[in-house]
C-alpha cells in the first residue's frame, strides 16, 4: 500500500509516529511523509495527485496539517483518523458541546475569545481549570482558584486565543490516560498537569469497566478510531477532561506494530467505520465492547 503521513516539525524524532512509519516501511509498504509546517504545499497538486490509498495525520493544533488532510478528505481520499472527527476533538470548545449533547461525562464548559470575558462565570463555579480551546500536550493548563486570580492572569492568557474553562473536578491529582487502537482498550496513569507537586510515574494499570465503556463510547460519539481519553475520577465517577487525536500510546505494548496495522486495516476498508457527528438535543445509546489487550502476531510481510 502507499501512505501519506503528515508529520509537523514538532513530531519529526517522537516515537510516534516515526516508528510507525519505520515499521510500515520494513513490511514492504511505501510511506511518503509531508511536513506542513515546514514545506511550500501546491495545495491541488497535492491533493489531485489522488495516488495514496490513506492520509495519516500527526501534527500540532492549530498547525496546517489539518487544513491539508481536509483537503485529501474533500477529493475523497481515505483518512485516518475521520478528518471531520479530528476537528471536533481539536477544538475543545466544540468538542465539550458535541460530548454534553451525547451524554458524555463532561465538566460544564464556557468559551471566551477574550480573557477578560470569564470574570462572568459565577464565583461559585470556581476552581476553574482554564486552557486554550487548541491546547495539547498540556500546555498551559491553568488551575484558577478564584475571580481574583484569573483578574490577575489575563495578561498572561491574553496570547492564548479562544480559551475554555472548566469547573476543576475535584480528584487524587491523578489522570487515567485510555488509548484506543485497532479496537482494544489500553489504560495508563500519569500526574496530573494540574498537579506537578505529585509525583506519578506513568505506567500501565486495570481498566474498570466503567471507564472502559466511557472510552468506547467516546471513539463512537467522536468519529474516532485511534484516539485516547484522559478522565480523572471525581467524587461523583469518571469524568472526561481531553480527547486526543493519533496520541502518544506511551505504555501501549507492540504500539507501533498495533498502530501500524490499525493504519493498514482502516486504509483497505477505506477509513473510519463510524460517523463523525454534530451535536444532537439528547444523547444516544450505543452499544459498547472493549477487548482484552493481545499479542500483536507478524504475519510474513504484514502486507495481507
Amino acid at each position: 500500500m502507499r501512505l501519506c503521513f503528515l508529520v509537523e516539525e514538532h513530531y519529526r524524532h517522537d516515537g510516534m509516529p516515526i516508528e510507525v512509519i519505520r515499521r510500515l516501511t520494513s513490511w514492504g509498504h511505501r510511506v511518503d511523509v509531508l511536513r506542513p509546517g515546514g514545506s511550500l504545499l501546491h495545495m491541488t497538486e497535492v491533493v489531485q495527485a489522488g495516488t495514496h490509498d490513506a492520509w495519516v495525520l500527526k501534527t500540532v493544533s492549530g498547525g496546517p496539517g489539518l487544513t491539508l488532510l481536509e483537503a485529501a478528505a474533500s477529493a475523497g481520499m481515505t483518512t485516518v483518523n475521520d478528518a471531520r472527527a479530528i476537528r471536533g476533538v481539536r477544538d475543545k470548545a466544540l468538542a465539550a458541546a458535541i460530548g454534553r449533547s451525547r451524554g458524555l461525562p463532561l465538566p460544564p464548559t464556557y468559551a471566551a475569545a477574550r480573557p477578560e470575558l470569564l470574570a462572568e462565570i459565577p464565583a461559585s463555579q470556581y476552581p476553574l481549570v482554564v486552557k486554550p480551546a487548541d491546547g495539547s500536550s498540556g500546555r498551559a493548563v491553568y488551575l484558577v482558584p478564584s475571580p481574583d486570580r484569573l483578574a490577575a492572569m489575563v495578561p498572561e492568557l491574553s496570547g492564548e486565543g479562544m480559551l475554555i474553562a472548566q469547573p476543576y473536578v475535584t480528584n487524587s491529582g491523578i489522570d487515567v490516560k485510555v488509548y484506543c487502537v485497532g479496537g482494544e482498550l489500553y489504560a495508563t496513569e500519569r500526574r496530573s498537569p494540574l498537579h506537578p507537586d505529585r509525583s506519578v510515574p506513568e505506567r500501565r494499570v486495570p481498566l474498570s469497566a466503567e471507564v472502559a465503556a466511557i472510552a468506547a463510547r467516546v471513539g463512537a460519539v467522536y468519529g474516532l478510531d485511534l484516539y485516547g481519553v484522559d478522565v480523572v475520577l471525581g467524587p461523583d465517577g469518571p469524568v472526561v477532561v481531553d480527547v486526543n487525536d493519533f496520541p502518544s500510546f506511551r505504555q501501549v505494548p507492540d504500539a507501533a506494530a498495533r498502530v501500524a496495522r490499525a493504519v493498514l486495516g482502516l486504509a483497505r476498508t477505506g477509513g473510519s467505520s463510524r460517523t463523525a457527528v454534530l451535536p444532537s438535543a439528547r444523547p444516544h445509546p450505543v452499544q459498547l465492547h472493549a477487548q482484552a489487550p493481545v499479542q500483536v502476531p507478524a504475519a510474513a510481510g504484514e502486507s495481507a
